[in-house]
């Protein structure tokens, strides 16, 4: 039975791939986990509550847009945030992030631009949903670095014009996973510009934007109105995952212009899975309260305090700007990674499982991710093994 040639030459995804490696080693000391990027800080407080008021909607169909209870906290979301007006008709609820990270490119690059194939740009290393849904909407995935060279974000503006003009969509997350870098106003300024001269949209995958050491990483939304960008051409995608510590509520969304989310929101009512609605009103409360986040984020910034401290005096480290990993240089990521599971029981990510080889050189096989979401304690204990072992 044959299956589909555009999927053929995916690599085992990232952790199938970590169990294959590690898995058939016994760990040298009590496992400390540092490679799924799954918080472990706690949930809001108040959501039991909520979820058992609203609890009475499993028994209906979903609102497939989002209720307007939610979309209206998304909305006074973003303005809180970014100073920008987004109406409800500009918003669509997500079932993660994920979801509408692939959907959006389903549903918005066409099958030709200027009479070819057209191209959908990735940051490399990069989040693995981007290139899948660039192959399934018929496009071809362009892994651009992102390294030390370029301030770990991607120079889509070094690319020749030929190639531009067949770009119909640009992924960036920022601030990023894995390097932990941040667009600026300038960066996403220039990016915005140049999707206007060769006519792509600009997808920004925002999901770690509430998790930084000091000042709020600026949002393209707040860009997009400064610069009077043309709404069509830009599409945020925000998470609870990250921000709120909810991975397993499956809740975000995205924001853009009225035609874009209105051709999202049609292929949703065709083939997609909407958020079951007391898990919207669970989201729509979460919103609406920053208390929580206040909180979470002081636990970041300890976080970020403990590593600055134990990695702080290698050459190797660059503290993160933003987000919860650390992208550490190695001579090699599987074998660091493996060392440091047989010797140690620390639990890391290689960098290559993110990333892919492009003209023989992949850009993450010199590093590994460390993510910064287990206890205080944990954490400081995890860092130092880790420095011991690898930098000593």
């Amino acid at each position: 039975m044959a299956f589909p040639e555009r999927f053929s030459n995916l690599p085992e995804y990232a952790f199938p791939r970590l169990r294959g490696l590690l898995d058939h080693h016994q760990p040298g000391g009590d496992l400390i986990a540092m490679t799924i990027g799954e918080p472990r800080h706690p949930m809001p407080p108040f959501v039991a509550d909520v979820l058992n008021d609203a609890i009475g909607g499993f028994a209906r169909y979903p609102a497939n847009n989002g209720t307007m209870e939610l979309l209206a906290a998304i909305s006074g979301w973003i303005k809180r945030r970014y100073g920008v007006e987004i109406e409800q008709d500009r918003l669509m609820a997500l079932n993660g992030t994920r979801e509408g990270l692939f959907n959006a490119a389903v549903a918005l690059s066409p099958e030709v631009k200027n009479g070819k194939k057209p191209i959908i740009l990735t940051p490399n290393p990069f989040y693995q949903v981007y290139a899948i849904g660039a192959l399934t909407a018929g496009a071809e995935p362009m892994f651009v670095p992102a390294t030390a060279a370029t301030g770990y974000l991607p120079d889509y503006a070094g690319l020749p014009a030929d190639v531009l003009d067949r770009v119909t969509v640009a992924y960036l997350c920022s601030p990023g996973n894995p390097q932990g870098a941040v667009a600026d106003t300038a960066y996403w300024a220039s990016l915005l510009a140049l999707a206007e001269k060769h006519d792509f949209r600009v997808f920004a995958d925002e999901c770690y934007a509430e998790i930084y050491r000091d000042t709020p990483p600026v949002g393209v939304l707040e860009v997009a109105a400064q610069v009077g960008a043309d709404p069509e051409r830009v599409l945020s995608f925000h998470s609870l995952s990250k921000r709120s510590n909810l991975p397993g509520l499956r809740s975000g969304f995205v924001a853009g212009g009225r035609e874009s989310i209105k051709a999202i929101r049609l292929l949703r009512a065709y083939a997609g899975a909407p958020l079951p609605e007391p898990l919207q009103a669970v989201s729509a409360a979460v919103w609406a309260d920053e208390a929580h986040v206040a909180e979470s984020r002081a636990l970041y910034q300890n976080k970020y305090a403990i590593a600055d401290e134990i990695l702080g005096g290698l050459n190797a480290y660059t503290p993160p700007e933003a987000g919860f990993f650390l992208w550490l240089p190695v001579a090699d990521g599987e074998a660091a990674a493996l060392k440091l599971w047989r010797e140690t029981g620390v639990r890391v990510l290689p960098g290559a499982y993110l990333s892919r080889d492009v003209g023989g050189e992949n850009p993450g096989a010199g590093y590994i991710r460390v993510a910064l979401v287990a206890s205080e304690d944990e954490t400081r204990r995890g860092l130092t093994l880790l420095r011991d072992c690898l930098y000593a």
